[in-house]
């Protein structure tokens, strides 16, 4: 988005610059320059920063198609090999369970397409910015999770109050990925434990976070937790294609904010992030 500074930067200058020649209040122009020219650098940095994003993200997008799409392909070549040796023998049954497992590896693709979209997607939609009850978004995610599994205990605590400068409907993307894995990841143990709420950060900011007594995870492969299709436990254990806290990362990143997470495995997990609402 083009800024005021960016729109009249150069007339400004111009007349500044002027104001010098004539000799009219030299001292004041001459602040002025420095503040608008401090005010442009700090934008050329930011853009510069937002380029290094964009090809950060390019590159995680390249890998994710060349590795993470390979697997399920590489599940259909395999299984139609077999399918083709089934049918040649006339075996119904294993040409059925053969074609079923194609099934399967197909809506993988799929799934992992879905995901890389709805990601690419966010890079790129527009923002509209309004005060966002994030813990109203939270109860309402919590509340169609109950409503899913009546039979699972859960202690739900959401503090009042959350309130959040961004995008509606990307926030409560957001929160519905974290609310959605805390109930996941929690899904083992006697009871669902989750906290939802905010404390002060180290520089006066709005830290969110959710915590929950799940699963957890090893904090020596953290560095892993926000990457597309990165999982931290295998799905066997806990269903996912692991692109929910992909999509929370660039949610925030999208609002200017900062995302991480502390754990322990079989303790559970916190996941923090800020929102500076810009």
């Amino acid at each position: 988005m083009t800024s005021r500074i960016d729109a009249g930067a150069t007339s400004t200058i111009t007349a500044l610059v002027q104001q010098l020649r004539e000799g009219r209040a030299p001292d004041a122009a001459a602040l002025e320059i420095v503040r608008v020219t401090a005010a442009l650098e700090a934008q050329l940095r930011q853009r510069e920063a937002d380029v290094a994003a964009a090809i950060k993200e390019l590159e995680s997008f390249s890998y994710s198609v060349s590795h993470d799409l390979r697997a399920p392909l590489s599940t259909i070549d395999g299984f139609s090999r077999l399918l083709e040796g089934a049918s040649a023998k006339g075996d119904v049954e294993r040409s059925k369970h053969y074609l079923q497992r194609l099934r399967l590896g197909v809506a993988n693709i799929n799934e992992l397409i879905g995901a890389l979209l709805v990601v690419s997607r966010l890079l790129r939609a527009p923002m509209n910015l309004h005060a966002v009850d994030l813990g109203a978004l939270a109860q309402g995610a919590f509340a169609a999770l109950q409503a899913a599994e009546p039979a699972r205990l859960a202690q739900v605590d959401v503090q009042p109050g959350l309130i959040a400068q961004g995008d509606p409907a990307l926030l409560k993307q957001l929160v519905d990925h974290l609310v959605g894995n805390a109930w996941k990841f929690s899904a083992k143990k006697d009871k669902t434990v989750v906290t939802v709420g905010s404390q002060p950060g180290a520089e006066g900011e709005t830290v969110y976070f959710v915590r929950d007594q799940g699963a957890g995870f090893d904090m020596a492969h953290a560095e892993k937790l926000f990457g597309i299709f990165q999982r931290m436990h295998v799905s066997s254990d806990f269903p996912g294609i692991g692109a929910g806290l992909a999509t929370v990362q660039r949610i925030v990143t999208r609002h200017g904010g900062k995302i991480w997470a502390e754990a322990a495995v079989e303790e559970g997990a916190t996941v923090y992030f800020t929102l500076s609402g810009v």
